[in-house]
């Protein structure tokens, strides 16, 4: 075995550990991991009946900044055995007040590879219905913004402009209310 390869798969080393988030050095690397739930979270590509797409707006400390995002949520943080989906449709009620009839796991993949084993898996809900205000659990204030799907990419760009921070996952998510992952249009 080469001295790179060894370096890779060595035995790995918690170096930190908060209520969170742990820290593991592995030869050279360093990484973060999820110290509860399941290290999945999921990120909830949602349209209403009237064809507004769901995001919501929150201030997120790490980057000192208010963001757009659309609606998402660890698995396993409430109940260790809850799927994907099912954590998905909470989530997406909690943090905007509406619910799904069905949630589908549309892929599932690395958020930032080179710096956490964190995957996020791409989640699409249908069947909305409004049953509450959403804004979020007692630790967090969000504001729900419901933006006609037609206008949601200029809307994005002028909140950018605007000086918000706005997760990259956006762009993956809007594609994916247009399309298949094959890439062919969406009916």
């Amino acid at each position: 075995m080469d001295d790179a390869h060894a370096r890779k798969t060595a035995a790995p080393r918690t170096v930190y550990e908060g209520r969170y988030l742990r820290m593991i050095e592995r030869g050279t690397w360093e990484y973060a991991e999820r110290t509860h739930a399941t290290g999945l979270a999921a990120i909830i590509i949602a349209v209403t009946p009237d064809d507004r797409v769901l995001f919501v707006e929150q201030f997120r400390v790490p980057l000192q900044a208010r963001t757009i995002e659309m609606p998402a949520g660890l698995v396993g943080d409430i109940h260790a055995d809850e799927s994907i989906e099912v954590s998905a449709v909470r989530e997406l009620e909690e943090e905007t007040g509406w619910t799904a009839d069905h949630a589908e796991v549309l892929l599932i993949g690395p958020t930032s590879s080179g710096s956490s084993n964190e995957k996020i898996a791409f989640v699409r809900a249908t069947g909305l219905r409004k049953v509450g205000e959403g804004g979020g659990d007692g630790d967090e204030d969000i504001t729900v913004h419901e933006v006609p799907r037609a206008q949601a990419a200029a809307w994005l760009t002028a909140k950018m402009r605007e000086g918000y921070e706005l997760d990259a996952k956006l762009w993956a998510g809007l594609w994916m209310i247009e399309h298949q992952l094959d890439g062919t249009p969406r009916e």
